[in-house]
């Protein structure tokens, strides 16, 4: 992307807000949002447009688990780790996706198709262990529902 490109984008975004201090975790949210991660470019323009230190945007970036610093996959997946996922084999099925993947929690495959994150609960304990890929929840997973779904390519 270009540096007018890019600029172009971050203008847009920093236009629903007036440039405050305060205003930096919200700031955060929608520059996320509008990329789909934080780079160290976006980071530093956005201290530029709230007129703080860098240090201060990093720092609070950082330290919250909401924010991404890479790009996630076309297709994010979302391990459910919550008690209930986790007693009915949610670590079986985590590791069946990174084995099948050939990628840990937290990376992106190589061709940028998916992204594997583990989250403390999606809110489905009824259907546990389960998953979201792009929003959409798979439910009573077993290992073998893991391979016979990502042999599907989605």
């Amino acid at each position: 992307m270009s540096d007018s490109s890019l600029q172009q984008r971050l203008d847009e975004v920093f236009s629903s807000f007036q440039g405050r201090a305060q205003e930096l975790i919200p700031v955060l949210q929608a520059v996320q949002r509008e990329f789909g991660y934080l780079s160290g470019e976006t980071m530093l323009a956005i201290a530029n447009f709230l007129r703080i230190p860098a240090s201060r945007v990093f720092g609070v970036a950082t330290f919250y688990a909401q924010f991404r610093f890479s790009a996630i996959g076309r297709k994010h997946i979302m391990a459910c780790r919550g008690t209930a996922c986790h007693v009915r084999g949610a670590p079986r099925i985590v590791d069946e996706i990174k084995n099948i993947l050939k990628i840990e929690e937290g990376e992106t495959t190589a061709d940028g198709e998916y992204s594997l994150e583990t989250v403390a609960c999606i809110g489905c304990c009824g259907l546990a262990p389960c998953i979201m890929i792009n929003g959409e929840v798979k439910a009573k997973l077993t290992p073998k529902k893991i391979a016979e779904l990502f042999a599907k390519k989605e």
